[in-house]
């Protein structure tokens, strides 16, 4: 007899052994002597060290620790120095880069003050061309950047920022969406990190948590040309119901820029860029491949479906509830043992005052939808997960949904809609011991959701 349960755990298992930070660098970069090679997204990249008298490494995101031990292991001396700020650093064996922790999804004094030192090293790199010493910065950059290297724009706070960031959080806003807000309220990202090292010639190395790999939306893009503008942060702020709630030294923030008395962010053909490169080192799809192969050894017929989902989690986990039944009455789009795998980054908007995360919240969304289907007989488990370990401000990476807890539900008095009214899938899926816990993974490429039909 199969355990699907267990089916699931190891296919998610395998999709975050793929994007291993250290592990992924380690295959990117090689040196051979003083010639760095990166074999990237789009082909390979060469650098002469010999052509550069200093090593600087700039660091941020959820996976920048992992990925700093990995490049400190590879370049070692010839690093002269560096900073890596990072959710929770694990095991850090470096030597000449400092790690630091700071928070995530909302920035406090250590994301500030790690956005203070990353300035300074910048500034570094800038007095050493400025005295004809070349120098090289690396920046490591991934998923959850943007509020761990924060840096407010001179006349904001960071209670400034931080409250419109949980505004932006409540109201479903997309990553894309928030970042673009982001950076006009920053004066680290946006490329204006690469404005500060500039003419340093710099080099990022990035895993990505965004859809599409968009640069520039990855940590909020701190070393490539922005393509958002003044009036498209406005926009996003008016649109989703938050211009007049925002911080009043947000808005007049704003309105300065509109009115051109604030620069906007760099632009495409500006010269900050034009020695900078970033190369994509891994993604949601990588995960996604690893995580098929997986199900495909365990016999599992295997449809990768999409690795850009967004949306409402909620509306996303209907999809999810149709597709299941039309596997069981039509055999399509696979027939049993059946495994539909797919990954991005759905939103939530906050109506109620539960506990839970996105992926929490469509593995109860998705009980409801096979409740409504009448399809509760049916023999399947579905798990959507983040592949960082932490889904919302949970300690779970997600949670197993299986119709027989839909019984075990009602026998102990739990009504589930009242817990999806509430955003309180946590409390449900801990009630019925259906969350899965992996701790910090060290990555973070989106999340992944596994449907299996055994």
């Amino acid at each position: 007899m199969r355990d699907a349960r267990e089916d699931a755990r190891a296919i998610f298992s395998k999709a975050l052994e793929e994007v291993v930070p250290g592990r992924l660098l380690a295959h990117c970069m090689s040196r051979k002597g003083n010639e760095l090679k990166i074999v990237h997204d789009r082909g390979q990249f060469g650098l002469d060290l010999d052509a550069f008298r200093h090593v600087l490494v700039l660091g941020m995101g959820k996976a920048s620790g992992e990925l700093a031990v990995s490049l400190e292991s590879i370049l070692g001396d010839r690093i002269d120095d560096g900073f890596v700020v990072t959710k929770a650093i694990g095991d850090n064996s470096c030597k000449r880069l400092q790690l630091a922790e700071a928070s995530h999804p909302v920035p406090d004094f250590r994301s500030m003050e790690a956005g203070r030192k990353a300035l300074a090293l910048a500034a570094q790199a800038r007095a050493w061309e400025a005295a004809g010493e070349p120098t090289l910065v690396l920046v490591l950059i991934s998923g959850g950047g943007s509020a761990l290297l924060c840096l407010p724009a001179e006349d904001l706070t960071l209670e400034d920022k931080a409250g419109t960031t949980k505004l932006l959080l409540a109201s479903g806003a997309r990553i894309g969406e928030m970042n673009a807000v982001r950076k006009h309220l920053s004066g680290i990202k946006g490329g204006r990190l690469a404005e500060a090292c500039y003419p340093a010639t710099l080099v990022s190395l990035v895993l990505s948590d965004v859809m599409g790999d968009d640069l520039d939306a990855i940590a909020s893009g701190p070393t490539v040309p922005d393509s958002s503008t003044w009036e498209d942060a406005a926009e996003i702020l008016r649109r989703r119901g938050l211009w007049e709630s925002i911080p009043a030294k947000v808005r007049s923030h704003m309105e300065e820029g509109l009115a051109g008395v604030k620069p906007d962010t760099p632009k495409p053909g500006s010269p900050v860029f034009e020695k900078a490169n970033s190369f994509i080192l891994g993604n949601n799809l990588l995960a996604l491949k690893g995580a098929s192969a997986e199900a495909l050894k365990r016999g599992y017929s295997c449809l990768v479906l999409s690795s850009r989902l967004e949306g409402e989690a909620r509306e996303i986990a209907r999809v999810f509830s149709a597709m299941t039944v039309d596997m069981e009455r039509y055999g399509l789009p696979l027939t049993r043992p059946a495994c539909i795998l797919a990954g991005g980054e759905t939103t939530v908007t906050l109506r109620g005052k539960g506990k839970g995360g996105r992926n929490q919240e469509m593995a109860l969304a998705f009980l409801c939808a096979l409740e409504d289907s009448k399809a509760l007989d049916l023999n399947l488990v579905f798990l959507s997960a983040g592949t960082d370990g932490a889904d919302g401000p949970t300690d779970a990476a997600g949670a197993f949904a299986l119709p027989s807890m839909v019984g075990q539900a009602r026998a102990m008095g739990l009504e589930m809609r009242s817990f999806l009214a509430d955003n309180d899938s946590y409390t449900f899926f801990d009630s019925l011991h259906g969350l899965l816990k992996t701790g910090p993974t060290g990555t973070n490429v989106c999340d992944v959701q596994i449907l299996l039909l055994p």
